[in-house]
């Protein structure tokens, strides 16, 4: 092995064109000797950088449009070759060391995903010769050093000049092991698309190949047990707003479970309106609200469940202040509190509990839903499209003889977004803006209302005119009797039971209103 290898002569061809030129200047005041292709060769050409094109340094052109023009054994050969086996050979065939690669590849994910694009162009669009100098200069990371990410530009300049030139074995091989995640990765999205082709499948992710493609972003100290080894592995490029892309502020790290409820703390209340605080307990909402500001939120989801707040992740789409942190406090144990922002002053009471973390998500950025979500059984995976739950927007249908009023219009519409949060089965009770009882992960549904009207009574709330959701059909009338009971006056469900008529008819009797969204939100 060895120890560092002189950069003296470099192939650069890229179509992220990113810092491009800021690093052939850098190998250019290093002595360093640049080949390049097409595009590339052009822009270096028009910023004064001295480039050599491919077409002269192998004495053959580019030919059939491109789609062989680094296929050839000088660049191969001066890639692949190690100089104290093959020096001999390299010399009889004038072939000369390559030291540097720096290559990205044709778009193919990006062109395959647009609505118009054409079979042939997603074709042109799958690179040869890129994978293949990649793939070569990452298995000789003992005599040659690869870069495939623009963003690691500026950490190899930083390596040439703290080391007079040279690239040490450390650097060269971290580099290689990240070329060859992208080439994966690369050939995972082709053979991802093709498989869907080939089965005539519609292009929505599930065709007979499914490779994915997760960096690692942290270690963690266990899993949901002591005995369980974890880890945190992230998208390539997650959503901005996302659990993943969070701002980690303060407090110690973040544990299996943790992260588990924080992302469903943190997609709830992105759901929700202005004002909205989500206290999540075990994977399920217990407290959630909505208010004029986050201290009054936070004060309604308190008092919605406080026993089971204890311990909880807690989550805000408002920017939050010292007084609602030093509130937090006193009245509870908090593992992780997550907001849109925290004033300076926040930050600063925060650190009364070193151990509480606080998260920042980056609200408003552009949204990049996940195509698919993935849950892992034993010796499988299973598959499905996302649930998109980011739209505030609820689409029903009034199927009963009264109509809800606007005040229960309202409360219908937060309690069904809390509902698709709850574990199945999911009864949500709410009024005013505020759950008043939460029934969750139940093996039959009048059991979850039970439960849901057993926590509204040990907190001492009148369920005189609140509202009901469920996240799938009632299957018997069973539950709209026991609503009826406990003082419900409107009812949010999906329908789509044998039963429904039998149900709509026990609503009209006891002249609860009902509506249908027609979409059913299991979360098991």
């Amino acid at each position: 092995m060895h120890e560092s290898t002189v950069i003296q002569r470099a192939l650069l061809s890229v179509t992220d064109k990113t810092n491009i030129v800021p690093l052939a200047e850098n190998l250019h005041l290093h002595g360093v000797e640049i080949i390049s292709t097409g595009n590339t060769a052009a822009m270096l050409k028009e910023h004064g950088i001295p480039v050599i094109p491919v077409h002269e340094f192998t004495g053959f052109p580019e030919i059939m449009d491109g789609r062989v023009k680094t296929l050839h054994p000088k660049i191969a050969g001066g890639i692949l070759g190690r100089r104290d086996i093959d020096a001999d050979i390299m010399i009889s065939h004038d072939i000369h060391d390559i030291d540097l690669v720096v290559v990205n590849l044709y778009p193919f994910a990006l062109t395959a995903s647009k609505e118009d694009a054409h079979l042939a162009d997603i074709i042109e669009n799958i690179d040869i010769g890129g994978p293949t100098l990649i793939r070569a200069a990452a298995k000789n990371y003992e005599w040659c050093t690869v870069l495939v990410d623009p963003h690691d530009y500026a950490d190899f300049i930083k390596e040439m000049e703290e080391n007079k030139g040279k690239v040490r074995e450390q650097f060269r091989f971290a580099s290689a092991v990240k070329a060859f995640a992208h080439t994966a990765s690369y050939d995972g999205a082709i053979a991802n698309f093709f498989g869907q082709i080939i089965d005539k499948q519609p292009l929505d992710g599930f065709g007979r190949h499914l490779s994915l493609n997760y960096h690692l972003k942290e270690r963690l100290r266990y899993g949901e047990n002591p005995q369980q080894h974890a880890a945190f592995y992230q998208e390539a490029k997650p959503d901005p707003s996302s659990i993943t892309a969070a701002t980690f502020i303060q407090g110690k790290s973040l544990s299996y479970n943790n992260i588990q409820d924080a992302d469903c703390a943190l997609e709830c209340v992105k759901s929700l309106h202005k004002g909205a605080c989500v206290i999540v307990k075990h994977a399920n909402p217990c407290g959630v609200a909505f208010s004029q500001t986050a201290a009054q939120a936070y004060e309604k989801a308190y008092q919605s469940d406080p026993t089971s707040a204890f311990g909880g992740i807690i989550a805000f789409n408002e920017v939050v202040d010292d007084k609602l942190i030093k509130t937090i406090y006193d009245k509870q144990f908090v593992e992780v509190i997550i907001a849109p922002g925290f004033t300076q002053d926040a930050i600063v009471a925060a650190k009364q509990k070193e151990n509480c973390r606080l998260l920042q998500y980056h609200a408003g950025s552009p949204l990049i839903e996940s195509l698919i979500e993935v849950r892992s059984v034993n010796g499988g995976l299973l598959v499905q499209s996302s649930a998109h739950f980011s739209s505030k927007e609820i689409a029903y249908d009034v199927v009963t003889k009264r109509a809800p009023t606007q005040a229960e219009i309202e409360d219908l519409m937060f309690s069904w977004q809390v509902a698709k949060f709850v574990k199945s089965n999911a009864i949500v009770f709410a009024k005013n803006g505020q759950t008043f009882g939460i029934g969750a992960g139940q093996m039959s549904r009048i059991f979850s209302t039970e439960i849901a009207a057993l926590k509204a009574k040990q907190q001492g709330f009148d369920l005189k005119q609140s509202v009901m959701a469920s996240d799938a059909f009632f299957p018997f009338k069973d539950n709209i009797e026991k609503a009826h009971e406990m003082g419900i006056t409107a009812i949010i469900q999906p329908g789509g039971s044998m039963r429904d008529k039998e149900v709509i008819e026990c609503a009209n009797q006891l002249g609860i209103a009902m509506v249908f969204t027609h979409v059913r939100c299991f979360k098991h």
